[in-house]
């Protein structure tokens, strides 16, 4: 027993490895193709540590192959200490990887035009960064720098990248031209656009908290209808001057954004003065909800 179950820990470990390496793979081609076809050509840049290397690319003669490795090296290190030993060797083979693709092989510049430039450079290259995140490393060490000082700070991650790209495109519009650094805000907003899609894909979650005197038929139709399943809490809500207190049933569950409208049309039936909260969710793992299958 012991034996078939190591065997099929080590059969599972082998799939994953896999599954990451080929995501990785695909991630390095995918941002070297942005880099060589698009961005690097006309002379645009991208936010972040890929940002700061296209930078120096621009107005200096080193390559920017060895840029990427150079200016990746102390976010590597950073993120053996902040992450994790497994996550910093991905991310060096990952960042290594790309360095090798864009010194050996050569891609065609696609288009001059400005906005194609832009839309689908940063296309390309947020689906390669997207793609390395979900095998498990990362081609811009910039997020890594930003969980750091977030600690540190006690700022949100969004906050520090939104500071980091701020001094980036500063540096573009003063070094190149302010049309560049505004052509290249473009690119990173498609660029980011394009990494959460890939991360999270069409089936964002939604949590929606439900409270209403008619919990039950709600429960029900969440069930039936939907298919999903729900957790049901007690709580005790207070309002008015006297701080009136009253116990009733919480309704949660999870749906995904594309359900959203279903639900909302389905609770007005039952009870039009529902409470209903929903918030965001990037991710959830078992239960009743349909994992995507990349």
């Amino acid at each position: 027993m012991k034996n078939e179950a190591s065997n099929s820990s080590s059969k599972n470990d082998y799939k994953l490895w896999l599954k990451d390496s080929f995501f990785i793979v695909l991630g390095i081609f995918s941002a070297a193709f942005a880099l060589e076809s698009f961005l690097l050509p006309n002379k645009f840049i991208d936010g972040g540590a890929t940002g700061i290397s296209l930078l120096i690319a621009e107005t200096s003669d080193v390559p920017l192959y060895l840029l990427i490795l150079l200016v990746n090296i102390p976010f590597v290190i950073l993120g053996y200490k902040v992450i994790g030993k497994l996550f910093a060797v991905k991310t060096a083979l990952a960042i290594l990887g790309l360095a090798l693709v864009l010194l050996t092989i050569d891609f065609p510049e696609i288009t001059q035009d400005k906005l194609l430039v832009a839309v689908f450079g940063g296309f390309f290259l947020g689906a390669g960064i997207g793609l390395s995140v979900r095998g498990g490393s990362v081609l811009d060490g910039t997020e890594v720098l930003a969980i750091f000082l977030s600690r540190k700070l006690g700022t949100t991650i969004g906050d520090i990248i939104i500071l980091i790209n701020i001094l980036v495109f500063l540096a573009a519009a003063y070094l190149l031209s302010i049309e560049t650094a505004l052509y290249s805000m473009l690119t990173y907003l498609a660029a980011s656009k394009t990494l959460d899609f890939v991360i999270e894909g069409i089936e964002e979650y939604t949590g929606v908290t439900i409270i209403s005197d008619k919990n039950e038929e709600i429960r029900a139709m969440i069930i039936d209808k939907l298919g999903r399943g729900l957790t049901i809490y007690k709580a005790k809500g207070g309002y008015g001057r006297h701080g009136v207190h009253k116990e009733y049933d919480v309704i949660f569950t999870v749906i995904t954004r594309l359900e959203i409208r279903r639900l909302n049309i389905e609770i007005t039936k039952i009870d039009p003065k529902a409470f209903v909260v929903m918030s965001k969710i990037n991710d959830t793992r078992g239960g009743m909800i349909k994992k995507r299958s990349i």
